[in-house]
């Protein structure tokens, strides 16, 4: 089985440079040029002594990467917004210029895939969701880049710097190389296929570690020197953020998938995934009336749940306290200094979250810890995709923007 993924690596990796194949940047980068930029995005306008004192770097520096950001068109001057009697540019303040720019996210999930543009502040200008696509891997994945690529012919008076794309199952960010079990997909060219059919460079994360580098990056909050990410939805996952970097083991993310959980009402394999996710609650509704119909979802169960359906009710109360003893599990056994859940799991109906709390709390053998629900609410799947396509520009804004503007390789 070794000598097979070597050989399909070795056959694939000079691919990586032609299709401009980027290993993504979910942290919070260090460099001049990126600091500079992070403090003009989040601050902005802003004038550059205010930088240097941000930023810690001296007047001279931020002068330096100011005036490049400037050249390159990522910032522009507020003269307008000048101190009165100011005198010189370095008073004038700079701001992100965001109008001519946008990255595109993809978001393949097991049912639903997601395309999203985003500005360089990190905000969604336009989603659309499209079922993912079947069949073989090949005609999926040209389905894909179709799909993608009539997207971007809306955004023709804007140029797209990157496309980042999150997904389930084990990725290659190296390589942009994806297994997905559930999808059928074995060593599949995400990244490749997307690159060469939209001649822009592209970036390929596991969908929870995008997660929460959305959580690091876009949500504006100061952060933990560790923080522990759980995700459910149709699957289950988890992802770790050390010191302002998400973790990303280079033979992919674990899996919380086969979690020890039990639960009469919702049935399931004795595992946490077949348990709690949204099929698991279906399948646990139509068991006990609550839905007739083979097309339903889990918002059907929701719905009833709001109209008074007690057994609804009941399933999604014990989906919660499911969900909050395996996040106890978790947190025993990990420890982080912050603790964050997201996924329409816990997000579609808040009211059970005082459920996944209360379990939480009498599960965990350690003192209380607050669970903080992402704030990205049922739009945290087009957040981590967003985050990838822009994870490289927070990273190398300079770089990134002259390697999305590199005339496009032949082979």
């Amino acid at each position: 089985m070794r000598t097979n993924t070597i050989t399909a690596v070795s056959h694939i990796h000079p691919l990586r440079s032609r299709h401009q194949i980027v290993s993504p940047a979910l942290k919070v980068a260090d460099g001049a040029a990126a600091s500079v930029f992070a403090a003009v995005r989040q601050r902005g306008p802003v004038a550059r002594d205010t930088i240097a004192s941000t930023t810690k770097l001296s007047i001279a520096t931020v002068n330096r990467q100011v005036t490049a950001l400037l050249d390159a068109g990522l910032l522009r001057e507020r003269a307008d917004l000048a101190v009165s009697g100011a005198i010189g540019r370095p008073r004038v303040p700079v701001e992100i210029n965001h109008e001519p720019f946008l990255t595109v996210g993809v978001h393949i999930g097991a049912r639903t895939t997601s395309i999203v543009a985003t500005d360089l502040f990190g905000r969604t200008l336009d989603t659309v969701e499209t079922p993912t696509p079947r069949g073989t891997q090949t005609a999926a994945l040209a389905t894909l880049a179709g799909s993608v690529q009539r997207y971007l012919s809306r955004w023709h008076r804007r140029q797209t710097l990157w496309v980042g794309v999150a997904i389930g199952g084990t990725v290659d960010s190296a390589l942009g190389i994806v297994d997905h079990p559930r999808l059928g997909w074995t060593q599949a060219p995400v990244g490749p296929v997307l690159a060469d059919a939209l001649g822009l460079p592209v970036s390929v994360a596991a969908h929870v570690d995008a997660m929460a580098g959305a959580e690091l990056l876009l949500s504006g909050r100061r952060q933990s020197a560790t923080s522990l990410y759980v995700y459910a939805r149709e699957t289950v996952g988890y992802a770790l953020v050390i010191d302002g970097r998400v973790h990303s083991p280079s033979s992919g993310p674990g899996t919380i998938a086969n979690l020890p959980a039990n639960s009469e009402l919702l049935g399931g394999t004795g595992s946490l995934e077949s348990t709690v996710s949204d099929e698991a609650i279906v399948s646990a509704a139509r068991r006990h009336g609550v839905l007739t119909s083979e097309a339903s979802t889990v918002a059907a169960v929701v719905t009833a749940a709001r109209r008074g359906n007690e057994i609804a009710q009941q399933l999604l109360a014990e989906r919660a306290r499911v969900l909050g003893e395996a996040v106890a599990l978790l947190r025993d056994l990990l420890n982080p200094d912050e603790l964050v859940v997201g996924g329409q799991a816990f997000t579609e109906y808040p009211e059970a979250l005082s459920l996944v709390e209360s379990a939480f709390a009498a599960k965990s053998v350690l003192p209380a810890r607050e669970i903080r629900v992402t704030g990205f609410g049922n739009r945290v799947q087009e957040a981590g995709a967003g985050v990838v396509s822009l994870g490289p520009l927070y990273a190398d804004p300079l770089g990134a923007l002259r390697r999305a503007s590199r005339p496009r390789a032949t082979a």
